[in-house]
């Protein structure tokens, strides 16, 4: 078999990303708030899948919805792109917080990111991982080996600050117990998330946030998609497999999977030339979520490039009688 050789990805890819993230989040805008999370992720899924068809690349969906949503569009290995551009690999989560969209909370996110080819990890079947994001000011001082207190210790000499002035985020979920009776016990903060740690993680490692750590135990394809946008920000996750059964650690370890190996931000997402954007669904500490006005939508964003390291934040207004005419997503 030939060996590929990846063409450099162009810089305005991230524009024409933007875009299917702006169709997934105005096509599930419409079912937020209404309980219903299956057809709010079905209406992202099918307004995502036909924009990113349109795009100038040679996609492969290597983190997807796949096997962990038993969903039949945007599974892992589907092709996508119009196969006239770059060979890449293409992470896709048109909601991350469903349930965040379907009770109308904040927080909730349409994803996309591309590397190129062979740059993302492939956690086979390992859905859950063991997670430490933080910020460039703590990127160089983490040991996720070395505990959480340690961790806290470490981060806030780096942050110049007392472990008590530190707030981490994490997943409200009752396998967190003793991680959130560890933080307490040391003095920091706590900020819970119920759903959609992509954003968490991004939060703790933006200048902008209050928050300066994730910790917990997550989703593998949220996990391997943060690190791409840890690669545009600067900031570091370390990770660690977590089968939730000895049946997926039998398959784990058959797949290869050294489940004691710390993986870092460049194991999980390899290369400098990383694109991750992101639209708001509903409006959180992140971006505003999407607004109807008008027969009007509008949209917030945001677009980051490792490879220049740029980092925007773009506000568009949608006019959808001027996209019912052409668009391939009926945003009505």
């Amino acid at each position: 078999m030939a060996t590929r050789t990846p063409q450099d990805l162009d810089r305005n890819l991230a524009l024409d990303l933007v875009r299917v993230t702006e169709a997934a989040a105005m096509a599930a805008g419409r079912w937020v708030g209404r309980g219903d999370k299956e057809g709010g992720d079905g209406a992202a899924v099918d307004a995502m899948r036909k924009l990113i068809n349109s795009l100038p690349m040679t996609g492969t969906v290597v983190i997807g919805e796949g096997e962990k949503d038993n969903a039949p569009m945007l599974f892992n290995g589907e092709r996508v792109g119009d196969g006239t551009g770059p060979e890449v690999d293409v992470a896709v989560d048109p909601i991350d917080g469903t349930t965040l969209m379907s009770k109308g909370m904040p927080n909730a996110l349409a994803v996309l990111a591309v590397a190129e080819r062979g740059a993302m990890f492939d956690p086979s079947a390992v859905f859950y991982m063991e997670k430490l994001v933080v910020g460039p000011e703590a990127a160089d001082v983490i040991d996720i080996t070395a505990g959480w207190t340690e961790n806290l210790r470490r981060i806030a000499k780096a942050k110049r600050v007392r472990v008590s002035d530190l707030t981490v985020c994490i997943l409200d979920r009752p396998r967190h117990a003793d991680l959130i009776r560890e933080v307490r016990d040391a003095g920091a903060r706590i900020n819970f998330i119920s759903d959609g740690d992509i954003a968490g993680a991004i939060y703790a490692a933006r200048d902008q946030s209050d928050v300066d750590v994730l910790m917990g135990i997550g989703g593998t394809p949220e996990g391997i998609t943060a690190a791409c946008a840890l690669k545009c920000l600067g900031g570091a996750m370390q990770a660690r497999l977590w089968p939730q059964d000895a049946a997926e650690r039998e398959r784990a370890v058959a797949a290869g999977h050294d489940l004691d190996r710390v993986l870092t931000t460049d194991d999980l997402v390899t290369g400098e030339n990383v694109f991750f954007v992101a639209t708001g669904v509903t409006s959180g500490d992140l971006l505003r979520g999407v607004r109807y006005r008008d027969n009007g939508a509008y949209t917030q964003s945001i677009v980051m490039r490792s490879k220049s390291g740029t980092i925007r934040v773009i506000d568009s207004y949608h006019r959808l009688e001027k996209l019912a005419g052409y668009s391939l997503v009926d945003f009505a």
